[in-house]
């Protein structure tokens, strides 16, 4: 049953006549605009069958180069400084005071500020500059896997935030506000496309396992939350242990025929509920049950990778036969693009080296490293690349000044909003390209600042959205994604 048949079928009398002396409205402004009856009418590019479920109308504003997207998020802030940023003249100028020409006298965290100096700790691992197809990436040994898919990646070196602390700066960027409430990007682009697959959801996160630093940051389910949407576009996290969802399997004595009945009896009261009330939040529910009955076959097989080639699970390295691993989910995350899901987010903690940096960083980095090359392999090699994006980055950087003790062989390092390093590949998106610079300190952007407003703005532009006109309106304000601010999507990335 189509959306539309959906919606009119659960149409009560009074949201007809609501709706229709809407539409006398809206006949009158067609007549003042010129009797044009189309102004506000779905584009009429053309992409190919529309297999999308759910959306609303008028979406996509303009011919997407995405369907759907992948995020990476390094949760902790990787240190550009020790992986992407490369900057040689630290070497000359080690456990020297950091100049106050370059930090201007800019916001320090309480962890930091109280030092009595602040020492340079350049990086202490080597950097090499690789062929990208373009003019050339430096990147650290960390990332030998990497290396090889630098044609495939645009770096943005010129990332910058707001936001110091952890907490509110990952909500900043999945949410567009620092404040604790507002819908997620997958909630929203949930919202605005829908799915492309009835039987999963149109958002679903992936939180990993880690081998750096143990203590690490909590994620609150607000980081995939609907905010003021829907229940249903929130994010459904798929767990590593035991069932992927909860309640997935029936109880004891119950099986699927019996579900069915019980579902079908359930939504008849739901329904009787609805033509009393007229709460649009009934039909979500319903809804919502419907999906959770599909998903007790289809998760099942999203999460069976028995069937995976012993070629391709190489591709991820070995951490791949452990659920729950980075390399794990990410082939699962490219299980989800075939499958038409039209955006997962992976969660990597433990990127918060506030010291031993040497140690922990190295660890975190043979998590992703080859998982993020057998990700990127897998989805070009079968094309998979060609209509998704993929989005890697973290809520901030690093400090060049080290937090803490200071030796030739050890160091860590403070946050840092005013730069860091980000990078996304797939569709719409040119490989072999490096937006932005930093200072040799990388401590200021020089050139080409690239706001967490911005890279938002990128990944919508890239799904075919238009930033400023995706908006709800809610508590009597126009809410969206990329705030009240001005944000520009990054064109020299784009194709």
């Amino acid at each position: 049953m189509t959306p539309q048949h959906k919606y009119i079928e659960h149409e009560t009398r009074r949201q007809f006549f609501r709706q229709g002396a809407m539409g006398l409205g809206g006949a009158a402004l067609a007549a003042l605009l010129g009797g044009n009856q189309n102004a506000f009418a779905k584009p009429t590019f053309t992409t190919g069958p529309d297999d999308s479920i759910g959306g609303i109308p008028g979406l996509p504003h303009f011919a997407p180069k995405a369907k759907r997207a992948i995020y990476l998020f390094m949760s902790g802030a990787p240190s550009q400084l020790d992986m992407y940023d490369y900057k040689p003249k630290m070497a000359e100028i080690f456990d020297t005071d950091l100049p106050e020409s370059i930090r201007q006298g800019q916001r320090l965290t309480t962890m930091t500020s109280k030092q009595s100096r602040f020492p340079i700790a350049p990086s202490i691992f080597k950097f090499k500059k690789y062929d990208n197809g373009g003019d050339g990436k430096w990147v650290s040994e960390l990332l030998p896997h990497t290396t090889k898919i630098l044609s495939e990646l645009a770096f943005i070196k010129s990332c910058h935030t707001e936001a110091i602390n952890h907490d509110p700066a990952i909500t900043y960027i999945c949410t567009g506000n620092q404040l604790p409430g507002r819908a997620s990007l997958g909630a929203w682009l949930s919202y605005g496309l829908g799915n492309e697959n009835e039987n999963l959801p149109a958002f679903i996160v992936l939180n990993s396992t880690w081998t750096g630093r143990k203590q690490a940051q909590a994620l609150f389910n607000r980081l995939w939350g609907n905010g003021p949407l829907a229940p249903r576009h929130q994010g459904v996290l798929l767990r590593n242990d035991g069932d992927p969802v909860l309640f997935l399997r029936n109880a004891a004595g119950i099986s699927p025929p019996m579900r069915r009945r019980m579902l079908d009896s359930l939504n008849q009261l739901n329904q009787q509920t609805h033509e009393v009330y007229q709460d649009p939040e009934t039909t979500a529910g319903i809804a919502q049950y419907e999906m959770a009955f599909r998903m007790q076959s289809s998760v099942p097989e999203l999460v069976d990778v028995s069937d995976e080639s012993k070629a391709t699970l190489d591709l991820y390295g070995p951490d791949v036969h452990q659920p729950g691993t980075f390399a794990y989910n990410c082939l699962l995350a490219r299980r989800m693009a075939e499958r038409g899901v039209r955006f997962t987010q992976i969660f990597h903690r433990g990127w918060d080296q506030h010291g031993n940096l040497p140690n922990d960083l190295r660890n975190q980095c043979q998590d992703i490293d080859r998982a993020t090359y057998g990700l990127i392999t897998d989805m070009k090699q079968r094309g998979l690349l060609d209509d998704t994006l993929v989005v890697w980055g973290g809520e901030f950087g690093r400090t060049i000044y080290c937090q803490g003790g200071l030796t030739k062989t050890n160091y860590g390092r403070d946050h840092h909003p005013r730069c860091y390093t980000m990078w996304m590949a797939g569709a719409g998106i040119k490989g072999g390209v490096v937006h932005g610079e930093t200072d040799d300190f990388s401590y200021n952007v020089v050139q080409d600042p690239v706001h967490i407003r911005d890279i938002n703005a990128t990944i919508l532009t890239t799904l075919g959205i238009d930033h400023e006109r995706f908006i709800v309106k809610h508590q009597g304000l126009d809410q969206r994604l990329t705030g009240v601010e001005k944000a520009n999507p990054i064109q020299s990335i784009m194709t």
